[in-house]
């Protein structure tokens, strides 16, 4: 015996895959996300900040 399903439901999650694989061909096709940009934009900032930490002072000129 055939398993009973709910149409609209069917329908729904026929939609919410279309979606998602349309999502991915966009995603693929322009690149990294909002979310993504903004993490990497983070991280280098941060590094940044870490490596100018590290910095030693400039020694003052001597007079001789």
């Amino acid at each position: 015996m055939a398993q009973i399903i709910n149409l609209r439901i069917r329908r729904k999650q026929n939609a919410r895959a279309a979606e998602r694989d349309a999502g991915a061909v966009q995603a693929a096709k322009y690149g990294v996300s909002k979310v993504e940009r903004d993490l990497t934009r983070a991280r280098a900032d941060k590094a940044e900040r870490d490596l100018d930490a590290h910095q030693r002072a400039p020694e003052p000129p001597q007079n001789s």
